[in-house]
């Protein structure tokens, strides 16, 4: 999970010459993840890295970046993927560069800036090469309102979000313009208005409050505070499930103002595929008659003329993504809401 040496620092770049912060070692690590809809759930793409101390947890994606080898970074991320899994990447958009110091870096070692990237895939292949596709559910719970609101979230991180809020805050906490209980009924839609975009702020929070498995890992002080914890979700290595939960939050809103959940689909589907695979990703039901009334109206899709006989009932007809939307409106999304029944 390292990646390829940036630079070097010279002692004279810090006045006072520490020699704790002279000639520190940058490594600019890819990370992927990887986005499928199977059988009514959303799926990432993990590999297990050879590492001892990680054997138990899933990682996404990686690898350095190496200038003199690849061109550009999304070169050098699709030539990792391929490598590690056996998949060619269509769809890829970078997210974002993480690198919080302590997060993942060894004590003395190289500090790992790592650049995540969102693909998406449509393709169902099995049996690739050290990966495997795993729901993402399984790393955030508390993310699938498909059923209604998650009892993990009633009966076990709000009430411990509660005694974290009550509890003094740290010096750092006294800048920011809100507290916790404001930032925590803001993230988690507390009292109403779950904001399903909102995986990050949310994982931050369970973070920062010592209830995830990585703010242990991480040395954290907050979760020295906790006995008996449950576990919130599967944890990954390092920093991947705060990778995979800015990739969520962001194909979450890019569904409502880009054509993206096509690319998760066959070249041909049902109407039905369509509305599930966008609850899948959102976490979120939706109303039937309202979603087909604005797939319809917004000119999304066109049928094929071909019917599937798969529903084991009366034949659905077949749908396919119309490309011409992308040149007649600015932001062809589904603007959609859930359904309140």
């Amino acid at each position: 999970m390292t990646g390829g040496r940036l630079h070097t620092a010279s002692a004279s770049s810090f006045p006072d010459g520490n020699p704790s912060v002279q000639n520190p070692q940058i490594e600019l690590g890819l990370n992927a993840a990887i986005v499928k809809v199977q059988s009514q759930q959303p799926h990432i793409l993990v590999v297990r890295p050879e590492m001892p101390a990680e054997e138990s947890r899933d990682a996404l994606p990686f690898g350095p970046f190496a200038p003199r080898a690849h061109r550009t970074l999304e070169i050098g991320l699709r030539e990792w993927v391929e490598r590690q899994t056996g998949i060619e990447l269509g769809y890829v958009e970078q997210l974002y560069t993480f690198g919080d110091r302590g997060r993942h870096a060894e004590p003395g070692g190289a500090h790992t800036l790592s650049v995540g990237y969102l693909a998406l895939t449509g393709s169902t292949t099995g049996g690739m090469r050290g990966a495997h596709w795993s729901p993402w559910y399984t790393y955030f719970p508390w993310e699938d309102w498909r059923d209604g609101k998650p009892q993990i979230l009633t009966q076990e991180i709000e009430p411990r979000l509660k005694k974290w809020a009550d509890r003094p805050p740290s010096a750092s906490e006294h800048v920011r313009p809100l507290r916790r209980p404001e930032r925590i009924k803001i993230s988690f839609g507390i009292g109403g208005g779950w904001d399903e975009e909102k995986v990050l702020e949310r994982y931050e929070l369970l973070y920062e409050a010592g209830l995830v498995e990585e703010a242990r890992l991480d040395g954290r002080s907050a979760a020295n505070d906790w006995e008996d914890l449950p576990e919130f979700g599967r944890p990954m290595v390092l920093d991947h499930r705060r990778i995979l939960a800015t990739a969520m939050g962001r194909v979450r809103g890019k569904l409502k103002y880009r054509p993206v959940v096509f690319e998760l689909l066959p070249p041909e589907f049902t109407l039905y595929d369509l509305q599930k695979t966008v609850e899948a990703i959102s976490g979120r039901l939706l109303h039937k008659q309202n979603f087909r009334r604005l797939v319809e109206k917004g000119g999304l899709v066109e049928p094929t003329g071909n019917v599937s006989t798969e529903t084991g009932g009366r034949p659905a007809k077949l749908y396919r993504f119309r490309r011409e939307v992308i040149l007649e409106r600015p932001a062809p999304g589904l603007r959609v809401s859930a359904s309140r029944g």
